[in-house]
C-alpha cells in the first residue's frame, strides 16, 4: 500500500504516525530519531505536550545524518494549539512560539486545534490565525482534533472561511468507530487520524485479536494498526520502547479480509479510553 496520501490542501501525509504524548523534552530527541530510523515519517506533537523543541532536535539529527537521502520534505511534523490559547491574538502568538521551537527544521507541516473546548468567538479567531499562517507559508496545512459534527459544521460556516480543515484527529479503534462522524469528515474530504489506535493497551488481549495475530504471525497491536489502515485512517501509535516502535511500523506486509474487519467491529460499545471533547456543547460560551 502507498505510504503517503494526499490531503485536501494538496500536501501529502504519511499513512502512519508516531505519537509523542507524554514524551518529555529531554527524551524526545532520541526517541524521535529512533522513530525516524524505524521508518516513521509523521511525528505528532502538541503545544500541550511541551516537547516541540526536543522533537525538532530529533528530526534535525536524522536530517543531518544523511543530507543526500534524508530530506525535510520526507518528514511530516504536526503540532496543536491548546484550548487555553484559543482566540486570534493568543493563537497568533502560539503559532510564532511553535515556529521558534522548531526553527531548526524550518516549518510546520500541520497545526491542529487540539479540541473545540472554548466558544465560537475563540474557535473562530484561532481558525483565522491558522489560515493566515498557511497564507504566510510558515505552516503547510491546518486542521482540527476532537471535533464533532456540530463543531465541524460551525467551522465550515465561518463567513471568512478560506481554507477548510485537512484533518480531524480523533480517538478511533474497533470499540469506538465513530461511523457518522467519519462519514461527515469524508463528505468534506477531511482525512481522519486515529489516536489511541491501540486502545491504550486495554484490548490487546481480546480473543479475536489473538486469533488474527496467530494467523498472520503478528502481535495484536499490529492487527489493530492494520485495522486502522484498512479503514483509511492514519493511526498514531505511541511507545517509548524502540522494539515496539519497529513492531508498530511493521504492518505493511499483510491485509485483513473484509470478514475479519467486520468481526473486529465493536463500535456499538462506544468505549473511549481517553477524553472525548467531540461531545462538547456547541453553544457553550466562555467570557473573554
Amino acid at each position: 500500500m502507498e505510504k503517503r496520501i494526499k490531503l485536501n490542501s494538496g500536501n501529502t501525509i504519511p499513512v502512519i504516525g508516531f505519537g509523542t504524548w507524554p514524551i518529555t523534552e529531554e527524551s524526545a530527541p532520541d526517541l524521535v530519531y529512533n522513530a525516524l530510523k524505524a521508518g516513521y515519517r509523521l511525528i505528532d506533537s502538541a503545544e500541550y505536550y511541551d516537547n516541540e523543541k526536543g522533537i525538532a532536535r530529533g528530526i534535525h539529527k536524522w536530517l543531518e545524518e544523511d543530507k543526500i537521502y534524508h530530506k525535510r520534505s520526507d518528514v511530516f511534523f504536526t503540532t496543536k494549539i491548546d484550548d487555553k490559547d484559543h482566540g486570534y491574538l493568543k493563537s497568533k502568538a502560539v503559532i510564532k512560539k511553535s515556529l521558534r521551537n522548531v526553527e531548526c527544521i524550518g516549518y510546520i507541516d500541520l497545526i491542529l486545534i487540539h479540541s473545540p473546548q472554548s466558544d465560537y468567538k475563540r474557535r473562530h479567531g484561532t481558525w483565522i490565525a491558522l489560515q493566515e499562517a498557511v497564507e504566510e507559508g510558515s505552516v503547510k496545512s491546518i486542521g482540527v482534533s476532537n471535533y464533532g459534527i456540530d463543531h465541524l459544521k460551525e467551522l465550515l460556516s465561518y463567513p471568512d472561511l478560506r481554507i477548510i480543515p485537512s484533518v480531524n484527529q480523533l480517538e478511533i479503534h474497533p470499540w469506538l468507530t465513530r461511523k457518522e462522524l467519519v462519514q461527515f469528515c469524508r463528505k468534506f474530504n477531511l482525512t481522519v487520524e486515529a489516536y489511541s489506535p491501540l486502545t491504550q493497551g486495554n484490548k490487546l488481549n481480546d480473543v479475536n485479536l489473538k486469533l488474527l495475530a496467530k494467523k498472520y504471525h503478528k502481535c495484536t497491536a499490529q492487527i489493530l494498526l492494520r485495522w486502522s489502515l484498512e479503514q483509511g485512517f492514519i493511526p498514531i501509535p505511541k511507545t517509548t520502547h524502540v522494539s515496539r516502535m519497529r513492531l508498530n511500523y511493521d504492518v505493511f506486509d499483510f491485509s485483513l479480509t473484509q470478514k475479519e474487519l467486520v468481526s473486529m467491529d465493536h463500535g456499538e460499545e462506544n468505549i473511549c479510553f481517553c477524553w472525548d471533547p467531540t461531545i462538547y456543547p456547541i453553544d457553550n460560551k466562555i467570557s473573554n
